[in-house]
C-alpha cells in the first residue's frame, strides 16, 4: 500500500501502538466512535471489535474501496468516502473520535469538531508532537498560544504517550504524540461575549514580541486604560497571560 504525501498518509501497523491509543481514549461498548483517516483499517478493525458503532470517514477514494471490501464483516461499522471538514458532525448521536490525522489539517479538523460539541465527548488524537506540546501548554512558555487557549476553553487536553517517528509507514520526519481532549461541560471562565475574548486572544498573539498594549491598540485604540482596569500590566506580553485574565479584559470592553 503507497501512502499518498498529496493527503499527508502515514500509516501505523503495530497492534500494541493502537490497542494502547483505543485505551487512552476509554472506548467501551457503550460508545459510538468517528475515525478520521482510517487508511489501511488496522485501527478501525480493533475499533469496530470494542466501541458499539464505529463511522470511519477516509477521503481517498481506493483506500475507501479496499475498506469496503476488506471490513464488510462488520456490522457495526459505515465507512464514508468523504472530506471530514464537510461532515456535518452536529446530525451524529454523541460520539468520540479516536484517529491519527494527516499533520497538515490538524488544527482545521480540531476546530471543526469543536464545532460540534455538544455532540463530541471526547478526541483521542495522534497528531505532530510539537503540536501537541502547543495544546497542552500553559502561561508562560513559547509554546503557548491562541491554539493552546482556543481548545483548553472547550476541552481538557492531556498528552497520553509519545509515538517515535520510526514507528509510521512512510517515517515522517517529526515525533507524533497520542493527546486526549475531553469536552468540558463548560469553558473554565465565564465571559460575556466570546467572540470578543477571542478576538483579544487573536490580537495579542499576532504581534508575540509586543506589549499588550501594542499588540492590542489596532483593536482597542485606548487598550492601555483597559489592561490597568482589568489589573494587567500594560508592557506584559501575551504569552504571559491567563484565560482569566483575557477574560476579565474582555468584560470590560464589551
Amino acid at each position: 500500500m503507497k501512502a499518498k504525501k498529496s493527503l499527508g498518509q502515514n500509516f501505523l501497523f503495530d497492534p500494541l501502538l493502537l490497542s494502547r491509543i483505543i485505551d487512552a481514549a476509554g472506548i467501551t461498548r457503550e460508545d459510538t466512535v468517528v475515525e478520521i483517516g482510517p487508511g489501511p483499517g488496522k485501527m478501525t478493525e480493533l475499533l469496530a471489535q470494542r466501541a458499539k458503532s464505529v463511522l470511519a470517514i477516509e477521503l481517498d477514494t481506493e483506500l475507501y474501496e479496499r475498506l469496503k471490501t476488506e471490513l464488510s464483516g462488520y456490522f457495526n461499522l459505515e465507512i464514508i468516502n468523504m472530506d471530514v471538514l464537510q461532515y456535518p458532525f452536529a446530525q451524529q448521536e454523541p460520539f468520540k473520535v479516536v484517529a491519527n490525522i494527516p499533520y497538515y489539517i490538524t488544527t482545521p479538523i480540531i476546530f471543526h469538531l469543536l464545532e460540534s460539541r455538544s455532540k463530541l465527548r471526547s478526541m483521542t488524537l495522534t497528531i505532530q508532537k510539537e503540536v501537541a506540546e502547543r495544546i497542552v501548554a500553559l502561561p508562560g512558555g513559547k509554546d503557548y498560544g491562541v491554539l493552546s487557549l482556543s481548545v483548553q476553553y472547550y476541552a481538557d487536553p492531556a498528552i497520553q504517550f509519545i509515538i517515535p517517528k520510526e514507528a509510521f509507514r512512510p517515517v515522517p520526519k517529526v515525533d507524533s504524540a497520542v493527546i486526549r481532549m475531553d469536552i468540558r461541560e463548560k469553558p473554565p471562565v465565564q465571559v460575556n461575549d466570546e467572540q470578543m475574548l477571542f478576538r483579544i486572544i487573536r490580537a495579542a498573539f499576532s504581534q508575540r514580541r509586543k506589549t499588550l498594549s501594542n499588540a492590542l491598540k489596532p483593536l482597542i485604540p485606548d487598550c492601555r486604560e483597559y489592561l490597568i482596569r482589568a489589573d494587567i500590566d500594560p508592557v506584559r506580553r501575551a504569552e504571559t497571560v491567563s484565560i482569566q485574565d483575557f477574560a476579565r479584559l474582555a468584560d470590560l470592553i464589551s
